[in-house]
C-alpha cells in the first residue's frame, strides 16, 4: 500500500471534516479529475483499487475515461483511502503544481480547470474555494466566448443587411425591367396556352375514341384468351387422365407379368425338384428299358418283385412334419400366437415370439424348407423392434387384418401344385388352408418337432 506523503493525510482528512461542496461538481472539473484518476490506474495494482474499479483494470487510459467515468469520480468522492493514492500518484507526477497548492499559493499561470482537479484530489486547505472559483472562472469563460460569438454573428448579419440593401438600390430598375418584360412574357404565353388549350382538347376527343376502341379490342381478346385457357386446361386434363389410366395399365400389365413369371417359375422349380426327388426315391436306372422288358412273365433264376408298404404315420407324430417338409419346394406358415400359447401361454408375448423363432430357425437349418411366420400385429401395443432370425420370414397383420386373414392370403399367393404347410390349431383356419390346396397340421404337432430340435 502506499502512504501518502507527510502531512497529506491529516490535511485531507481536516478538509473532508471542514469543507464541503454545496453545488454538483462542474462539469469541466469533473472531467480532469476523472483524467486524472485514469492517469493513475497505470501505476496501482489491482489490490490498490477498490472493488468497483478492478474490472477497468486492464482498459486504456481512454476507455477507461469513456466507460469508467462515473464510477471513478464515485470512487474519489466517497473513498479517502483511494483518494489518497491518486493523490501521491499526481504528486509524484505534478510535484510542482501539488507543492504549490498543498502551499496555498496556487501557480496564476496555470488552467483554472486543472488547478481545481488538483485541489478536488489533493483535498489542501481551501480546495472547495478553488473548486468553485475554477467552475465560476469555466463559467465567465464560456459565457466570455458565447459573448464573443454573438458579436461576430451580429456583424455578420449586419454586413449581409447592408449588401442586400445596397442590392436592392442598384437592382430596382433592372427588377422593374426585367418584370415588364416578363409581362409581356406571360401575355404571349397566355395566348400560347389557350391555343395549346384547344388542340389539347381535341386530343383528348380522338383519345377518348381511340381507348374506347381499345378496350373493345381487349375485351374481345380477353374472352378469347378466357377460352383458349379453358379450352387448354380441358385438354391437360384430359391428356394427365390418358397419361394415368395408361402407367395404370402398363403398371399392372408388369406387375401380373412379374407375377405370373414368379409363380410359374416356382411351380416348375417344385415340379423339377419333385421329379428329381421321386427319380432319388424311386431308385429309378438309366433309361435302357426296352418294350419287351415290360411284359409280366417269370424270368428262369429270378423271383418276381413285390411292394412292400410302407407304415403309416399318426397326426401327431413328428416324422409326418419331416416327411411334408422334405417334400421339394416345401413352405411351412406358422399361425405364431396359435403357436405360443398353446406350448408356453404364460410367458410374454416378446419372449414367446423369440422363442419360437429361434426354434423355427433351427428348423430351417436342418430341412432347408421356406419358413414364414405369421403374428397378429393387434396384440401389438407399439412397433416391434425384431430382427428376423436366419431362414424364417417374419410377418405382422396391418391394422383391420387379422393373422387368419394374411395366412390365407399367403396360401392363396402360392402356385397350384406347390406343397404348403401350414400349422394352426384354429379349425376354421385349418378348413379354410384346406381348401385352397395347402396341407394343414396342429400346433401340437410343431412344438414336438420344436422340442427334438432344441
Amino acid at each position: 500500500m502506499v502512504e501518502p506523503a507527510s502531512g497529506a493525510e491529516p490535511a485531507d482528512a481536516a478538509g473532508d471534516c471542514a469543507d464541503a461542496l454545496d453545488r454538483p461538481l462542474p462539469e469541466g472539473v469533473r472531467r480532469r479529475v476523472v483524467a486524472l484518476v485514469s492517469d493513475a490506474f497505470g501505476a496501482l495494482t489491482v489490490g490498490d483499487l477498490p472493488a468497483q474499479l478492478r474490472q477497468y483494470a486492464r482498459f486504456t487510459p481512454t476507455r477507461r475515461a469513456k466507460f469508467a467515468g462515473n464510477a471513478m469520480a464515485a470512487a474519489v468522492e466517497s473513498d479517502a483511502v483511494f483518494r489518497g493514492r491518486v493523490a501521491e500518484k499526481l504528486r509524484e507526477a505534478q510535484a510542482e503544481l501539488a507543492t504549490a497548492l498543498e502551499s496555498g499559493a496556487p501557480p496564476a499561470a496555470a488552467d483554472p480547470l486543472d488547478v481545481a482537479a488538483a485541489a478536488y484530489v489533493l483535498r489542501p486547505a481551501g480546495w472547495v474555494k478553488l473548486v468553485a472559483a475554477a467552475g465560476e472562472e469555466a463559467q465567465r469563460a464560456d459565457a466570455e466566448r458565447a459573448d464573443e460569438e454573438g458579436r461576430r454573428e451580429l456583424d455578420r448579419l449586419r454586413e449581409e443587411l447592408a449588401h442586400v440593401r445596397e442590392l436592392q438600390r442598384t437592382g430596382g430598375e433592372q427588377v422593374r425591367g426585367e418584370l415588364e418584360a416578363a409581362r409581356k412574357e406571360a401575355e404571349s404565353l397566355q395566348r400560347k396556352l389557350r391555343s395549346a388549350l384547344s388542340d389539347v382538347k381535341r386530343g383528348e376527343a380522338a383519345l377518348r375514341k381511340v381507348t374506347a376502341e381499345i378496350d373493345g379490342f381487349r375485351a374481345e381478346a380477353a374472352a378469347q384468351v378466357a377460352s383458349a385457357e379453358s379450352e387448354s386446361r380441358r385438354l391437360k386434363s384430359r391428356l394427365a387422365e390418358v397419361e394415368t389410366a395408361l402407367e395404370t395399365s402398363r403398371r399392372a400389365t408388369r406387375e401380373g407379368r412379374s407375377i405370373e413369371d414368379m409363380r410359374l417359375r416356382l411351380l416348375l422349380d417344385t415340379v423339377l425338384d419333385a421329379a428329381a426327388g421321386l427319380r432319388r426315391e424311386l431308385a429309378l436306372p438309366p433309361v435302357s428299358t426296352r418294350p419287351a422288358d415290360t411284359v409280366d412273365a417269370v424270368e428262369p433264376g429270378r423271383m418276381t418283385p413285390k411292394d412292400i408298404a410302407a407304415r403309416a404315420l399318426s397326426e401327431t407324430d413328428p416324422a409326418l412334419l419331416d416327411q411334408l417338409l422334405a417334400l421339394p419346394q416345401a413352405h411351412l406358415v406358422v399361425d405364431g400366437y396359435n403357436v405360443t400359447k398353446t406350448g408356453y401361454p404364460t410367458m410374454p408375448l416378446e419372449k414367446q415370439r423369440l422363442r419360437l423363432l429361434g426354434g423355427l430357425s433351427m428348423l430351417a437349418a436342418q430341412t432347408g424348407a421356406e419358413m414364414t411366420c405369421v403374428f397378429d400385429g393387434a396384440e401389438l401395443a407399439a412397433p416391434v423392434l425384431l430382427a428376423p432370425p436366419r431362414g424364417v420370414r417374419v410377418l405382422f397383420s396391418k391394422a383391420g387384418v387379422t393373422a387368419d386373414e394374411l395366412i390365407r392370403q399367403l396360401v392363396r399367393a402360392e402356385p397350384a401344385g406347390r406343397p404348403v404347410v401350414v400349422v394352426s390349431t384354429d379349425r376354421e383356419v385349418a378348413d379354410g388352408v384346406a381348401k385352397a390346396g395347402a396341407r394343414p397340421v396342429t400346433s401340437a404337432l410343431l412344438l414336438k418337432r420344436l422340442s427334438r430340435v432344441s
